[in-house]
């Protein structure tokens, strides 16, 4: 495989594992939530209860993502297996 398909790839898969986190850190604080909140206040807005969740379960995957990305650049050479996905056209000039 060239580096394209490796970023292709690496693309799709962390793309995949972002949502994937986003969705069982999502159900694990659901889970929570109904547990303790939804049984100790009945009359609690489920509403902002539930966005409030969503927003949580995509800080979680955001910074479970960097925080696997950070240990793969240092674990493997980038430059050596990836493409850049943004290329400047002109080249500076040191």
């Amino acid at each position: 495989m060239n580096k394209k398909m490796n970023t292709i790839l690496f693309i799709l898969g962390a793309t995949f594992m972002n949502v994937l986190v986003a969705i069982i850190s999502f159900f694990a604080l659901f889970i929570l939530y109904y547990k303790f909140a939804m049984h100790l206040i009945p009359e609690a807005n489920q509403e902002w209860g539930i966005m409030m969740l969503i927003v949580a379960a995509l800080a979680i995957s955001f910074f479970v993502y960097r925080a696997v990305l950070r240990i793969l650049i240092d674990k493997v050479d980038v430059e050596k297996y990836f493409d850049p996905l943004f290329v400047s056209k002109y080249k500076k000039r040191y």
